[in-house]
Formats: C-alpha cells, sequence, structure tokens
C-alpha cells in the first residue's frame, strides 16, 4: 500500500509540476512562441525530463495525463487525435531519452552525471521529442515542418538546459555531499 501511495505522489507531482511550468511559460515567454507548444525557450520540455530522470515511469505517467488534459483542455480542444497522440508523444520521447541513458550505463542520476554528460542528455532528448512530434505531423500533413523542427529543438533544448542546471545547482547548493558547496 505505502508502494502505491509513492507511486501517486510521484504521478501526481508531475503532473503538477508539468502544468505549472506550461502556465509559467505561457507568462513568461508567450512572444517567443512559433506555434501552439512551439517556443524558442520551452520550459516544460526540462521539466518533462526531469520528470522521467527522477520519477522513471511515474513520471512518465503523470506527463501523460497531464498532457492529455493541457492538449484536450487547452491546446487543441477541437481537434481530440492530435490531443491523444501529442500527449503520447510528449511523455515518450523524454521516457525514451531516459531508457537509453540507461542502455548507455552512464546511470540517470542527476547528481552523478557531468556537465557535458548532461548536456548530451538533454541534446538527445530535444531532437528525439522534435522529431518524434514532426513525423507526427509530416504524417498528418502538417506544413513548414523543418521551420517548427528547428524551432521546438532550440526551445526544448533551451528550456531543458535551464531546467537540469538549475534543479542540478540546487541539489549542489542544498544537500550535503561530496558536490555541495564547501564552506
Amino acid at each position: 500500500m505505502r508502494h502505491l501511495q509513492l507511486e501517486f505522489t510521484m504521478v501526481a507531482g508531475t503532473a503538477i509540476l508539468f502544468l505549472t511550468t506550461i502556465l509559467l511559460n505561457e507568462v513568461l515567454f508567450t512572444h517567443l512562441e512559433f506555434a501552439p507548444g512551439i517556443n524558442m525557450i520551452y520550459l516544460p520540455a526540462g521539466v518533462r525530463l526531469l520528470s522521467v530522470l527522477l520519477f522513471a515511469e511515474a513520471g512518465a505517467i503523470g506527463l501523460l495525463l497531464a498532457s492529455w488534459g493541457i492538449c484536450f483542455f487547452h491546446m487543441f480542444p477541437d481537434d481530440p487525435l492530435r490531443s491523444f497522440i501529442g500527449g503520447i508523444l510528449s511523455a515518450l520521447a523524454p521516457y525514451l531519452a531516459y531508457r537509453a541513458l540507461l542502455a548507455s550505463g552512464i546511470g540517470a542520476s542527476l547528481r552523478g552525471m557531468s556537465g557535458q554528460r548532461l548536456f548530451c542528455f538533454a541534446l538527445l532528448f530535444s531532437v528525439m521529442s522534435p522529431a518524434m512530434h514532426h513525423v507526427w505531423f509530416a504524417l498528418t500533413g502538417g506544413k513548414d515542418l523543418w521551420h517548427g523542427f528547428v524551432v521546438m529543438l532550440i526551445g526544448d533544448l533551451a528550456g531543458t538546459l535551464i531546467v537540469l542546471y538549475g534543479a542540478r545547482l540546487a541539489l549542489n547548493v542544498f544537500s550535503p555531499g561530496p558536490m555541495a558547496r564547501r564552506r
């Protein structure tokens, strides 16, 4: 029972954090929007990757539920198929990047990754996510795919680096250990 409570907390926490970050991104970076969900700086991308890095499958489920909510009720309420697939892709891309990280043998610890490995992980995800979305857009007759892909890649990478390096900095400052700041 305790395990189920922990899993539920991780799913709910991920969903709440993701939805909050989407609202924050809309307030801060609306003027940088290329298309709905494609911004030059997209902090929710970083939260998506951080969530699966911290909570694995529970993070992916929280992202899926929150993505469906935001897609169905806010971004694409008149396009249920796009909302359904968009939610899946939004959760699947960071989870696949996380699984690739595990398969590489590097390990999935934010604290244990060097700055260079963290950047490479962020870059992998920031290519995978737009690629998966734009394959879907191409299959459904999307227009201006190249520009959208480039903007989404830049925005996802910028948002992911801000969130991951911010989380890593917070770990260094607020937790004891070998990487903590010396006094």
